[in-house]
Order: C-alpha cells, then structure tokens, then sequence
C-alpha cells in the first residue's frame, strides 16, 4: 500500500498537476495540505474520475486538508481537539479497513509560527502539544497509524541546504524541534530518516532565489509511523521530480510503501 503527503499549495491552482501525478505514482492513500479551498469548492468531481474517494476538512483562501483514497474510509474525524477556538482547517482523520487490519491515517498542517515575536509561535507551540496529547491517546489502540503532513518542522541541521539561515525561523526553534522530538519519544518513526540519513534530503524549495535549482531546500514534510505502521514499512522515498513540473507547489510529495 503506497500512501503519500504533500503539500498542493492550492488545489486549484495545481489540479492539473496534481490529475497528472495521481495517473503517474498510483497512490493508495494521499494526504494533501494547504488545499485552500472550502469543502464544496474542492474539485471533488475530477478527482473522483480517477477512481479516488474525497475527504476534506476545508477553509477558504488558506489551509485546508484532505485525504483522497482507493477505498472510502470507515470513519473520518475533522479537527485536532483541545482548544475549541480554533477554527483552522489543519488536521483529517481517517480509519481505512484493509485485509491486515485498521489503517488510521491523518493528514496534517501544522502552524507555521511565523514572526516568532507575534501570538503565531505561542499558537504553532499550543497546536504541537495538543497533536502530542492527541497521539499519545491514539497510540493506546496499538493500532498501525500514520501521522502524515507539512510539519512546518526542520527537525535537524541536516534537514536544511542553509541551517544557518533559518535561526530566527519558527520552523527551527528549539522549542519546535523539542515539541517534534518529543512526538518521537512517544513511539514514532520519522518515515524518510529510518531509511536514509543522507544530506540534500529536502520536501520544499521557495519559489524565491532560484532555491530550487541551486537545492536550497528543507524537509518539513514528515510521514510519522506508529510502532505498528512502522513495522510495515518497505520503503519511503521523495519524488523529486514534481517540484520540476509546469506550476508545481513549493513541497513535493513523500511517499511510504507498507506491506
């Protein structure tokens, strides 16, 4: 079973790339972030002609998730719990029946934080201790569980071409990259690091300063596996290639391979 994230970056904007993709890499499960699009104006309709069933959880103009699937989910939950003012469009929940069990799935957009000086960092820090209460719970059920999404994380210096220059950055703060260990520590398998721990490993290039062709990149686009997806795993791998594409989002799909 391949299951794949990726942030689209808009999925108006890239639904012809996202169509082509979908025919090209043959996913199972996909986990999209940043769709940016109320549910009903989601292009449900397209994607469903490819032979995928259509979950979101959608806002207009920013965030917004979606888990698109071969198979419809057993039971689908919208929204992180523990703190009810929140009305971001940033986590999807999903429980797949499969021949070897329950799959439960989540596609996730964790805040940015940025400024760190504004109520953004507070927030982005808010939002990964309820991810880590809400995963601790989840994985009572020892139930495989993959916790797919834009983390907004660079979880080490490896995971950056310029470590040096995101310092001042929310997304390498010592209390992000803490909050995103301490997610580890719970049980997790950090998908694309348990199978290479090479450098120049990046999900996302700006569009700016021609980042991507010089590979000034960042891995902030995670796959985190429960120990009983984590025993699954075959492989996991970064399809590259997309970011080269006519109108590509920043972020390039990650991808899993269980058995």
């Amino acid at each position: 079973m391949k299951i794949v994230t990726w942030n689209i970056n808009g999925v108006k904007a890239r639904i012809e790339v996202l169509k082509a993709w979908l025919r090209e890499s043959d996913p199972d499960i996909v986990c999209l972030q940043e769709i940016k699009s109320v549910d009903e104006g989601f292009p449900r309709e397209e994607i469903e002609a490819l032979g995928y069933h259509v979950e979101t959880n959608g806002q207009k103009g920013f965030n917004g998730v979606a888990i698109l699937s071969k198979t419809s989910p057993e039971e689908v939950t919208r929204g992180l719990p523990g703190e009810d003012e929140d009305d971001h469009a940033r986590f999807i929940e999903a429980v797949f029946s499969t021949e070897k069990g329950m799959l439960r799935v989540v596609s996730l957009y964790l805040p940015n934080g940025n400024p760190i000086d504004t109520e953004k960092f507070p927030y982005k820090l808010r939002w990964m201790a309820r991810l880590e209460k809400w995963a601790e719970e989840r994985l009572s059920l020892e139930e495989p569980l993959i916790l797919a999404g834009d983390y907004n994380v660079i979880a080490e210096p490896i995971d950056a071409r310029n470590p040096e220059a995101w310092v001042n950055d929310a997304l390498f703060q010592p209390e992000t990259r803490q909050a995103f260990r301490r997610l580890e520590n719970l049980g997790f398998t950090d998908a694309v690091r348990s199978v290479t721990d090479a450098a120049g490993t990046y999900t996302f290039w700006d569009y700016q300063a021609g980042a991507w062709q010089k590979n000034n990149g960042i891995r902030i686009d995670h796959l985190m596996l429960s120990p009983e997806a984590a025993n699954r795993l075959e492989s996991a791998s970064i399809e590259k290639h997309v970011r080269a594409r006519e109108k590509p989002s920043d972020h390039v799909p990650v991808a899993i391979i269980i058995v």
